[in-house]
């Protein structure tokens, strides 16, 4: 019986230790992400603005491992919120269930960044889920992954880091319109939520 209690006890620790954990790599990984608005020059938001930034708790349930599945799309022209089209390829679909259900979303890459030697290994996921318009940004969220990530045609995916376009913050961006093959059936209630300002208010 003792050993069965100590058993149990050393279970809830390593679980409690993981919980502590998971929720101190999504505290450092919004601290950096907030920090980021005050060092990018075409930022959107000032420090000002940073303390009306919201997001869900972390939630481990929506850190997920999937299995990817590598594309060769041809090169399309993928819509923005202010006209102008940005082109990507279609670099590959993700494959995963959450809370028990299938899903998938594609993975983008972008033709001008890859050109670049910062951004050449940097991929992209646009999506959409039923909190838009209500908890999060109607426009939808991004997820943003290196093709190094992706080990053994599996990788993590944690929606805990989906953030908002710039334009949920302010007009004058050109933001990609998630296509609708990553319109995704549930709600995802991680991640970034609604900028707790008004576009006019953030332009301040």
């Amino acid at each position: 019986m003792k050993n069965i209690i100590s058993t149990l006890l050393l279970l809830l620790v390593t679980i409690g230790l993981h919980a502590q954990d998971f929720r101190r790599e999504i505290e450092l990984f919004r601290k950096k992400y907030k920090e980021e608005f005050l060092h990018t020059p075409n930022s959107p938001l000032k420090a000002a603005d940073l303390p009306f930034l919201n997001f869900y708790e972390p939630d481990s349930s929506f850190r997920v491992t999937a299995r990817f599945e590598k594309s060769k799309g041809r090169a399309f022209e993928m819509p923005t919120y202010s006209g102008v089209n940005k082109t990507y390829v279609k670099y590959g679909v993700l494959k995963f269930r959450l809370n028990g259900r299938r899903q998938t979303l594609t993975v983008y890459r972008s033709l001008s960044l890859q050109t670049l030697a910062k951004y050449k290994d940097y991929l992209f996921i646009p999506f959409k889920d039923g909190t838009n318009g209500s908890e999060s940004y109607g426009g939808g969220r991004y997820l943003d992954l290196k093709t190094s990530d992706i080990k053994d045609n599996t990788y993590v995916l944690d929606f805990n880091k989906a953030y908002n376009p710039y334009c949920a913050y302010t007009d004058g961006y050109n933001c990609p319109i998630p296509p609708v093959a990553n319109h995704l059936s549930q709600n995802i209630t991680a991640g970034e939520k609604k900028f707790g300002r008004d576009h006019e208010a953030a332009k301040l």
